[in-house]
């Protein structure tokens, strides 16, 4: 699609306060052991050595194919009694099988796997002055000490706001100091939406989708200057050749809202599916190459859709 077939999405309205989520849908992996970082360099799209106590990552693993396996946050461990490491900060559903493909990838690293999921919690700060309530600047990855815990900037995007990494005792404690009012799982599915990110393999799919038509490369998930890793050489090859065919969308809906993998269509022709979505807004994978959807309207079931076009897209 050109510019000429969407409308910019607009901003979504700022809160007076940041709202603090408990993300319930997370868990949290610990990479120990002198390897680690090689470990997983050597694996995932974006350049682990980057990470540091300052600083925090967004990457995928991907199939060799360069299809979007899993995708997760990288920040370092600072825990002396450890000897540091690693926190993946993954999707709580799929982290034993997300364990399971790092243990086949292992072979002779010395690497070791914890699942620190049962001892801490992942909250997110949204809207407001977020990353001025915990002292950070505004820069995608930026990372600090916080609560007895870790609090970062979104590497995706800095609008969506600060992710805490705390012990679950200290959740409570963590919200208050960043003068954050409760917020539900549904308040930040929204302000999500309505910047348009996705969530994980719920927009992604499972091994369905390349990394570009999910914009990763625009999310800060992929290096181009780093070494090999897996899925690499279709990756380049997709932004190289321009081989992108279609791409994850925002879409605002007018009608009954579409249920994840509803066919979209444009004059009877099928041109996309339906991801997630929360009231009037959805993610739909779409072709690029759909007609002008004010001249062919898209249609999801009863629902008519118009695509909006995220300003962080264009650059």
């Amino acid at each position: 699609m050109n510019d000429d077939t969407v409308s910019v999405l607009p901003a979504p309205s700022p809160l007076p306060v940041p709202l603090c989520v408990a993300l319930a849908g997370r868990g949290i992996l610990r990479l120990s052991g002198i390897d680690r970082a090689s470990f997983l360099q050597g694996l995932v799209s974006n350049d682990v050595m980057l990470v540091s106590a300052e600083w925090s990552i967004y990457a995928v693993l991907l199939s060799p194919q360069g299809k979007v396996l899993y995708d997760f946050f990288v920040v370092a461990d600072p825990d002396p009694e450890t000897g540091g490491g690693l926190l993946l900060e993954v999707e709580a559903a799929r982290r034993q099988n997300l364990l399971d493909r790092l243990h086949r990838y292992r072979l002779r690293a010395k690497v070791v796997f914890e699942d620190l999921t049962p001892s801490l919690e992942v909250l997110a700060l949204t809207g407001g002055s977020a990353a001025a309530a915990v002292g950070l600047p505004e820069t995608p990855g930026a990372t600090m000490p916080f609560a007895n815990g870790l609090a970062f900037i979104d590497p995706r995007l800095p609008t969506l706001g600060v992710r805490l990494l705390v012990p679950r005792d200290s959740a409570t404690a963590a919200a208050e100091a960043a003068g954050a009012r409760p917020g539900s799982a549904e308040d930040y599915d929204r302000w999500r939406l309505e910047l348009g990110i996705p969530d994980g393999s719920h927009d992604f799919g499972i091994e369905t989708t390349l990394a570009l038509e999910n914009n990763l490369d625009v999310l800060n998930a992929i290096s181009w200057t780093k070494g090999c890793y897996v899925g690499q050489e279709v990756t380049a090859r997709t932004r190289y050749r321009g081989l992108v065919r279609r791409r994850l969308q925002p879409v605002r809906v007018h009608g009954p809202l579409p249920g994840p993998g509803t066919a979209v269509h444009q004059g009877g022709h099928e041109v996309g599916l339906i991801r997630s979505g929360a009231g009037t807004l959805a993610l739909a994978m779409l072709r690029l190459d759909i007609a002008d959807p004010m001249a062919a309207p898209l249609v999801a079931g009863p629902a008519t859709l118009i695509p909006l076009e995220p300003g962080w897209t264009r650059g």
